[in-house]
């Protein structure tokens, strides 16, 4: 769908903090993702200097909410021409259909939007998911369950951790797209995230697109590790 499948994460707050960042990486065209964080606080207008750019665009705000309001949501988002957005696996079919059915209803020129489901985020471990969340299933079968079900509902993908990606796969098609936060060079540390890998591990696990943020945009020299992940990720 998309040639760069590696993803930087913009993980800051401001639109001059973003254009420092972008000036450090050194990779123009490169593929973004834009979160709550700089979302919120900027609005849409970044999202069009960055499309102004030339920088392509995930826009991950992990909408959750019933599907009229999920439905609206993505018909509007639609309009800001990303290549991808997502929403939580978790509110069921009906809110998948309707994010979908937002988007292509709110899409312009016939511009396809990828549209992912997230499973369960990276920094929620086992312990979490019982003891918290209160799902009694193991990760694995829980993700494998969300991610069919995000596929019967017309979904593109999902955003899980690198060790999921063919479980993903396996109960839904090889076509079906996977997003894989929590990736960490092998000297970075784990921080909050749980479930991490090596860029080289992901591809070899099977992941379709990985995101990389405080390994590329905290280190020293963001270009020369954006090169180093590029270099290990190998697509």
């Amino acid at each position: 769908m998309l040639n760069n499948k590696l993803i930087v994460a913009l993980d800051v707050s401001s639109k001059d903090d973003m254009f420092s960042l972008l000036k450090r990486v050194n990779q123009p065209n490169a593929f973004v993702k834009v979160g709550m964080e700089l979302f919120f606080q900027e609005g849409p207008d970044i999202i069009k200097q960055l499309k102004e750019r030339n920088y392509r665009i995930f826009l991950d705000l992990k909408c959750h909410d019933i599907p009229t309001t999920v439905y609206r949501t993505m018909k509007g988002l639609a309009k800001l021409g990303v290549d991808m957005v997502n929403v939580h696996a978790a509110g069921g079919a009906a809110m998948m259909r309707a994010a979908v059915k937002g988007l292509s209803e709110g899409s312009r020129d016939g511009k396809k939007t990828i549209c992912l489901a997230v499973t369960q985020l990276t920094s929620t471990n086992d312990d979490m998911l019982h003891h918290e969340i209160l799902i009694d299933k193991p990760m694995n079968e829980v993700i494998q369950a969300y991610s069919q079900l995000a596929y019967e509902s017309g979904i593109d993908g999902v955003v899980c951790s690198p060790w999921e990606a063919s479980l993903v796969k396996e109960a839904t098609s090889e076509t079906f797209v996977t997003v894989t936060p929590g990736i960490r060079l092998m000297s970075d540390k784990q921080d909050d995230q749980e479930r991490v890998a090596t860029p080289s591990k992901a591809r070899e696990l099977g992941s379709d697109y990985i995101v990389v943020g405080r390994s590329i945009t905290q280190a020293e020299d963001p270009e020369k590790a954006y090169l180093e992940v590029q270099q290990q990720w190998g697509r």
